[in-house]
């Protein structure tokens, strides 16, 4: 089967516009908070608005793809995004972009669930791993491009000297809300990403019995089973984690160090996800000579380590722990996923939809984090990462896959 490089190149741009869009609410956070007069609970809604959107729409998702296929699934997860997007930029207020972040999320979710097979698919069985790597690496970069987007937006709206579009937006952007720039950002690209999507030709996708959507009782009946339950929360934890740090990070810089989250707080930010990309490089290396629990327990260890630093140390010490939390969580996503799926050997597609399900946690645990910071403290608030990681840890230790990951032997073989 010919390869259709050009549709490979198109999923790796929605990778790249998914990270984009996903993971700038963190070095938000500290403005809307003073913009918005905000306590940590509400601005813990913001996320919760958009990650929510992950448990309601992935598996109806799956649903849809299955009745409509893909090519129009991602128009309207795209027109979606556009629609929540633009509803923001028109009228930026709190309930509003608490009802335009379950929108953009709900748009997400269902390019996550569509984008998988339809990369399988293009680029070819045999390249599907590496191409999924690529993927990352995109989603990566875009991850760490976006808070440096946000910093020099904030920075140079309104400046006279600036070129069209900057004068452009700074025409249609509240003068004391800049950051609303962004919002606009996500609608043009939402739109531009709907007209490319609808002028492409698209393969057509044979989902394999692993990829398709199961029947309703499939997954009542695999809901009852203890493994899955126990892998659904080590997914629930592990977003929940990523998205406590990445959310709350500038807020906590600002709060206890005095520094300014336009600038510091945003440059963390965006290390830690380009930090994170590193991460996913060093982590296939060692997935290579070490059994991938021993990986696990390894990394979340030393993500204790840098967590209680950025806590409890110093502003210095604070501006690297945080970020380098990035580099060490990059290994758990794809370690907890493939544990999960070599642990059943069957309903491996409607297991994968309640598996990514799990990214509500991104939802629940800032919103918990922020809720304890309200009564005492961020600082305290973010202890609570503590527990959420120290059940990943675990993982290490209990999860009994009946498939290992395949690893490099080196010497000669026992006889």
């Amino acid at each position: 089967m010919q390869r259709n490089y050009f549709m490979v190149g198109l999923i790796l741009l929605t990778f790249f516009v998914i990270s984009f869009l996903t993971n700038i609410i963190g070095p938000l956070v500290p403005q809307i908070i003073e913009d918005f007069e905000l306590s940590l609970t509400l601005v813990a809604l913001l996320p919760f608005a958009f990650f929510i959107a992950y448990g309601v729409m992935s598996i109806p998702a799956g649903i849809l793809i299955e009745r409509y296929a893909e090519k129009k699934v991602m128009i309207l997860a795209f027109g979606v995004a556009f629609f929540g997007a633009l509803l923001f930029s028109l009228i930026p207020s709190y309930r509003v972009a608490v009802l335009s972040l379950f929108l953009i999320g709900t748009g997400m979710a269902m390019l996550q669930v569509a984008i998988n097979p339809l990369l399988r698919v293009s680029g070819g069985e045999e390249h599907f791993a590496f191409n999924s790597l690529i993927g990352q690496l995109f989603f990566g970069a875009a991850s760490f491009l976006s808070p440096l987007v946000y910093s020099y937006l904030v920075l140079n709206m309104g400046q006279a000297d600036n070129g069209w579009f900057l004068q452009a937006l700074s025409s249609v952007v509240p003068e004391n809300l800049p950051w609303v720039s962004l919002y606009w950002l996500f609608a043009l690209v939402s739109l531009a990403m709907m007209v490319v999507i609808t002028v492409s030709k698209f393969p057509e996708v044979i989902k394999t019995e692993d990829e398709k959507v199961g029947a309703l009782q499939t997954h009542i009946d695999l809901l009852k089973n203890k493994k899955v339950l126990l892998f659904f929360f080590g997914i629930f934890c592990y977003v929940g984690t990523e998205q406590g740090v990445a959310n709350w990070m500038s807020e906590f810089l600002s709060t206890y160090h005095g520094l300014d989250p336009q600038t510091v707080g945003a440059s963390a930010v965006s290390t830690f996800w380009g930090l994170m990309t590193a991460g996913t490089v060093l982590g296939l290396f060692l997935l290579k000579i070490m059994d991938s629990r021993k990986v696990l327990i390894l990394f979340t260890s030393i993500v204790l380590i840098c967590l209680a630093a950025a806590l409890f140390g110093s502003a210095n010490i604070a501006r690297v722990a945080f970020p380098a939390i990035g580099f060490f969580i990059a290994v758990m996503w794809p370690i907890i996923f493939s544990l999960a799926l070599n642990s059943m050997e069957e309903h491996h597609g409607s297991f994968s939809g309640i598996l990514v399900t799990g990214i509500a946690g991104g939802a629940i645990v800032p919103l918990i984090v922020g809720s304890l910071g309200d009564v005492f403290g961020l600082r305290v608030g973010m202890i609570f990462l503590f527990l959420t990681y120290g059940y990943i840890l675990s993982i290490g230790f209990w999860a009994n896959p009946i498939i290992t990951n395949k690893t490099i032997e080196f010497g000669p073989k026992d006889n």
